[in-house]
């Protein structure tokens, strides 16, 4: 784990300006704001929120998170299952398979942890074998242990990404089946995740993908449930559809987790009126280090932002500032004025950069810098450890 540099532990309580470049910054008001919304819908819907901490990597903001509403938080990998434990958060769903047997070792040991603290672990299966190996590695554990530790398992269907996930209907009333054959797994219900239609550009294609999505759970909760067994609860859901799962009147856990961040990706969705009004809150600070021709230069490339759902924005504060970001290499961005304008920043001039991709982009950050009062004339007021950066296992 990265030990903070003593330059950033003397940021706090100094104005943004102090903030060297390159930096990945939170406006906590703003953060804060989206996770007020987002508690609100919930509840006014009666659903769980579950948030992904694969969003922040941060045990801390995990925990604002389950401090705000959420019931605890999604991970994708053993490792950050291990690290937000690690950190103080007590209940961790790996919505995702594990079939290598080591992992699952770590899975086993990790339940059992859990459990004594009096929290919860839960993981998804899709697969007769994922299912064999699970409850093989959970067995072994309770017999070295003499702990009778029981951990809950989620089917996954898949419900549209074309990615994990059983067939809706038959094959996954096998897979219910073959769990509730073992006494160290506890069937817990169906994980229908629709990752693609999260970026869906029209509210429209949206709105069809998760009507899809819905009877596929449907059918296979009524086959499930015609053997006699209970679906105690659907999870799914991202931050590009949330409003539609949550009045399916199916889905009882909220799985979105990019809505505390937002990105420039999620910009480009035409807004459902049901969504909440999430805001901006993660940036890169960049500054202009080159001033040629008719562009302008910063120093921060791909090295500072992912760049797989394309090129960051470049934050606007007025239009008279507005500027398009084009590829400039590893550590530099290139900049150009938007539209009609001929105006480019001068040297030094500290600019903000809306990532196109939040998760990746944390993932490129060993800190992010929280802070409040705005991004002109703001303090810092917090560092945040990306504690599961690379937590790729």
């Amino acid at each position: 784990m990265s030990t903070m540099p003593s330059r950033l532990a003397e940021l706090i309580g100094k104005p943004v300006n102090d903030i060297d470049t390159p930096a990945l910054v939170i406006d906590m008001d703003a953060m804060k704001r989206n996770l007020a919304r987002m508690a609100e819908f919930a509840k006014k819907h009666n659903v769980r929120w579950r948030p992904h901490a694969k969003l922040h990597k941060s045990a801390s903001l995990a925990k604002m998170q389950v401090r705000a509403g959420a019931v605890g938080v999604c991970v994708q990998k053993t490792s950050e299952a291990e690290i937000m434990a690690a950190g103080g958060v007590t209940d961790i769903y790996i919505s995702n398979e594990v079939i290598a047997p080591a992992k699952l070792a770590r899975v086993a040991a990790l339940a059992q942890k859990l459990a004594a603290q009096g929290g919860h672990l839960a993981i998804a299966v899709d697969s007769t074998e994922g299912v064999i190996r699970l409850a093989q590695a959970m067995t072994e554990a309770r017999s070295a242990t003499g702990v009778a530790t029981v951990i809950d398992v989620f089917v996954e269907i898949d419900v549209g990404q074309g990615r994990c996930g059983v067939e809706p209907g038959a094959a996954a009333v096998t897979l219910v089946l073959e769990i509730r054959k073992h006494p160290a797994l506890r069937f817990a219900g169906l994980q229908a995740y629709h990752g693609k239609a999260q970026h869906m550009r029209s509210a429209h294609e949206r709105r069809d993908a998760i009507a899809k999505a819905v009877e596929a759970v449907v059918l296979t909760r009524k086959l499930v449930e015609a053997q006699g067994i209970t679906v105690d609860l659907v999870t799914g859901a991202g931050t590009g559809s949330l409003m539609l799962e949550a009045a399916s009147g199916v889905y009882g856990e909220l799985q979105a987790g990019s809505f505390m961040f937002m990105d420039a990706d999620y910009a480009k969705n035409e807004r459902d009126p049901a969504q909440p009004q999430f805001e901006h809150a993660l940036f890169v600070k960049t500054q202009v280090v080159s001033t040629h021709g008719g562009h302008a230069v910063c120093d921060a490339g791909h090295k500072s932002h992912a760049i797989d759902s394309g090129l960051p924005l470049v934050h606007a504060f007025d239009t008279e500032s507005e500027l398009e970001f084009f590829n400039g290499g590893d550590e530099h961005g290139i900049l150009r004025p938007a539209g009609d304008s001929k105006r480019l920043p001068g040297l030094g001039r500290m600019l903000w950069l809306i990532p196109g991709h939040c998760d990746p982009t944390v993932n490129l950050h060993d800190f992010m810098i929280g802070v409040t009062g705005g991004l002109r004339n703001g303090t810092v007021q917090r560092i945040f450890r990306v504690d599961a950066r690379g937590a790729l296992t």
